[in-house]
């Protein structure tokens, strides 16, 4: 085993280099992964489960099967769509230190549906590694699924010596049946885990990742690493609607904000019928906890076609008077995002109108970050 002297060097250098969030952003809390890594049969690759190491993303700690999002109890509580979906592990990350020279990934599915007609099997099934360099996050490898049991990627090799941070992202759109991630026999790897509380983002299927071409790439975790915090990715596929059931699992969660972006799977009465109860129940169980309201994306058709952009003008006009409504009666610590830049000046930003590419969501992430980097500055 290499000396733990290494990771000691770690933390310093993080605390100096600092983060997304500030110039001087805390150095991640790290812990001994208590299992050993199992060699293969040549004896090149230990292999870790991820569930050693632990899990970035998830809001509960009592879960049916590991990769899930929502506890045992939103069963026969949330629709029985919104329920099915909480199986995909969208916005689920191994986060660790390792010194080792190559990371792999080995992974299974629960579904063989690897990709869809509008959004690669990459962004589907597929796992994605960042690193953390001189205070900054940046891509270096991911896994292409290409079934659905017993995937096997190299991730990234001839990595320069010594202990770096890693996020490693699982898949949007399908479940995650089980997760291994390979190290050069010797290595060292510790758990690390972001500092402070999570950032929870409730919304639709843009939330949840559509149609990211790489899971680091949903708008949420663009936010995580930018904000150096955990993101909890609460995106359901159509089911976006603020539904009652769910804002009371949610009012539970001890978050340090709540991004609600519901819009698209809403129309405009039910916008008006449900967002003040939402914002009142999270506001009666944290008193000062940021909530963040985010307008429905400006379809981008609407510019030339009047109907399309009828459609999403009269949704954000009823989640404005909402908003104004419970700015006029006091609610406190209340944000709200327009739809303005969360696309883009072009109209180049998605595949179909509604769902973001890449670009749509870096464009997301920089239109959002503003108000959620001012909300949680605020005492």
């Amino acid at each position: 085993m290499r000396s733990s002297l290494a990771f000691s060097s770690l933390l310093l250098l993080l605390v100096i280099a600092g983060g997304c969030a500030t110039q001087t952003a805390p150095a991640p809390a790290l812990r001994p992964v208590a299992a050993q890594g199992a060699l293969n049969a040549d004896g090149t690759v230990a292999w870790y489960r991820a569930t050693d190491i632990g899990l970035e993303g998830q809001g509960w700690s009592t879960l049916n099967a590991p990769y899930d999002r929502l506890p045992p109890e939103a069963e026969g509580q949330v629709t029985e769509h919104v329920w099915g979906l909480s199986h995909h592990s969208a916005g689920l990350c191994a986060h660790f230190v390792t010194d080792s020279p190559k990371i792999l990934a080995r992974w299974s599915l629960t579904s063989d549906r690897l990709g869809m007609p509008h959004m690669p099997a990459t962004g589907v099934s597929g796992v994605d590694l960042y690193v953390k360099d001189q205070g900054r996050w940046g891509w270096i490898g991911m896994g292409r699924p290409e079934k659905a049991k017993d995937n096997e990627a190299v991730l990234a090799a001839d990595i320069p010596a010594g202990p770096h941070e890693y996020l490693l992202y699982l898949p949007l759109y399908n479940g995650t049946e089980k997760l291994e991630i390979g190290l050069a026999p010797g290595a060292t790897i510790q758990r690390a885990a972001f500092p402070g509380k999570p950032v929870l983002v409730w919304g639709t299927s843009i939330v949840q990742g559509g149609c990211a071409s790489r899971p680091g790439m949903a708008y949420p975790a663009i936010l995580g690493r930018r904000l150096n915090c955990s993101t909890i990715n609460l995106g359901f596929s159509g089911n976006g609607r603020m539904d009652p059931p769910l804002a009371a699992l949610v009012a539970k969660l001890d978050m340090a904000a709540f991004v609600i972006d519901c819009a698209p799977n809403m129309d405009p009465a039910l916008i008006t019928e449900r967002t003040e109860p939402l914002v009142r129940a999270l506001r009666a169980a944290h008193a000062d906890t940021p909530i963040v309201l985010v307008e429905n994306v400006p379809y981008q058709k609407g510019w030339f076609l009047a109907e399309a952009r009828e459609s999403y003008e009269k949704k954000n006009k009823a989640l404005r008077e909402s908003f104004e409504r419970l700015q006029a009666v006091g609610v406190r610590h209340l944000y709200y995002v327009p739809c303005t830049d969360l696309f883009g000046p072009d109209n180049d930003a998605t595949v179909d109108g509604t769902h973001a590419t890449d670009l749509g969501f870096y464009r997301m992430a920089d239109a959002i970050e503003p108000f959620l980097r001012r909300a949680l500055s605020q005492p």
